[in-house]
Order: C-alpha cells, then sequence, then structure tokens
C-alpha cells in the first residue's frame, strides 16, 4: 500500500464521517440529544452537542488536510 492510497483512505473515511457527524446534528440545537439513549452517555444535552461540534471540527480538518494533499499532486 503506497502512500498515496493511505490517504485516500482517510479521505474517504473522514468523508464519510462528516455526511453521519452533520446528520446527527438538529437545526433545533438537539442535536444527539434529541436522539434518546446517546445523550445518557454524555452529562448532559449541552456537553453531547460540544462534543459533537468538536469532532465535526475535526474530520473537517481531516477532511480539508487530505484534499489539499490529493488535489495539490504533493505525493
Amino acid at each position: 500500500m503506497t502512500v498515496f492510497q493511505l490517504v485516500r483512505i482517510v479521505w474517504a473515511l473522514s468523508a464519510i464521517g462528516l455526511i453521519v457527524l452533520v446528520m446527527l446534528h438538529s437545526p433545533k440545537g438537539d442535536g444527539i440529544a434529541g436522539i434518546g439513549g446517546q445523550a445518557e452517555l454524555f452529562t448532559s444535552s449541552k456537553s453531547a452537542e460540544k462534543t459533537l461540534n468538536r469532532v465535526t471540527w475535526l474530520l473537517t480538518l481531516i477532511f480539508m488536510g487530505t484534499t489539499t494533499i490529493l488535489s495539490a499532486g504533493w505525493l
């Protein structure tokens, strides 16, 4: 497996993860807390939303970084 293939796999996984996490966000601000049992993993719905936002931003940075690397032809 080459580095190029590894970066493409990370890019694809981050894209899929972003799709899932964005779908978990609620337009009303409920987000993951509105799912029911999932909110029990966190101390409050506010911390659940904060964690969801942080993970979404992290995946966004990974996705944008790998997109830049792949499109610039640096590998």
